[in-house]
């Protein structure tokens, strides 16, 4: 089992590094799949010499080389191992989370999964670098969802504690009669959150792709998942902003990109739902 790991990570990696190549092209309106940001050659963000072989193994050429350009000796960006190494942890995570909850029939959620985090990962990337979200992976993420929904209800995986990742506890939210009316009810109450926000701050406390990212969430999550990831949302965002606003390196007028703190917030109650759930009830003493 430890060398299947290694083989995923390694695997995780050279994904990391595509996901990498396209995060970096990419520039509002082009498709994400362009010739553009994966065709020709990959070369220096700086001087533009073409990269053989060698300079393009993920996390090693980046080592070897000490973070710098072999040919004109410039700084790398940091983003190339950080994001090589997160899709590594995918690759192994995601499967060692869900195989401990799940038959080895249902492997195929475990890819689905996996190619969720990684849509996850490249937005995170374009939401800091451009401060948007592009339709095209909130639209992959939906179907991804729709795919899970249709998925775990062809494997019987959904009933009053089934399928959500704050386990017994969701009991006490309800809507676990169906799976279809608990992913779509999560689907429009995300969006109509958001959308009170947008429009009540009139576009200034988040954008129309926030908007769009939870609707996808909603049905990837469902009920009453969502709502703890939109709250949670909220709280990392707090963390993250308020120390750079004492610091007075971002004003209230500054632009956040939100859709990374959705995201984490998404990875929080993917792998730590449960334990936050029981953490959260058992200072009530209603742990079940």
């Amino acid at each position: 089992m430890f060398i299947q790991y290694i083989i995923l990570f390694v695997f995780g990696l050279v994904v990391g590094s595509f996901i990498n190549v396209i995060a970096l092209r990419y520039n509002p309106g082009d498709k994400i799949l362009g010739k553009k940001n994966i065709g020709g050659r990959s070369h220096c963000s700086y001087c533009h010499k073409q990269l053989v072989w060698y300079e393009l193994l993920p996390i090693f050429s980046f080592l070897i080389q000490k973070g710098k350009c072999r040919q004109c000796g410039n700084k790398l960006f940091l983003q190339y191992p950080l994001v090589e190494i997160l899709s590594g942890l995918i690759f192994v995570f995601i499967p060692y989370s869900l195989f401990s909850i799940l038959n080895p029939q249902f492997s195929i959620l475990i890819v689905v999964w996996i190619l969720i985090f990684e849509l996850f990962l490249l937005l995170s990337i374009i939401d800091f670098r451009h401060y948007i979200i592009p339709d095209q992976i909130n639209l992959l993420l939906g179907i991804l969802g729709s795919v899970l929904i249709f998925i775990n209800n062809r494997l019987n995986n959904f009933d009053i504690i089934i399928g959500s990742f704050i386990g017994h506890y969701a009991a006490i939210f309800g809507i676990r009669e169906n799976i279809f009316i608990n992913h779509i009810f999560a689907f429009f109450l995300g969006m109509a959150f958001l959308g009170i926000i947008i429009i009540a701050s009139r576009g200034r406390g988040m954008g129309w792709g926030d908007f769009k990212l939870v609707g996808a969430l909603g049905l990837i999550f469902g009920w009453p998942d969502i709502l703890i990831i939109i709250l949670l949302s909220f709280i990392i965002g707090a963390v993250f902003v308020f120390p750079l606003l004492v610091k007075k390196k971002k004003t209230m007028k500054d632009v956040i990109p939100f859709g990374p703190f959705l995201i984490i917030a998404s990875a929080v109650v993917f792998f730590f739902g449960y334990k936050l759930a029981d953490f959260y009830f058992g200072l009530f003493n209603l742990t079940i």
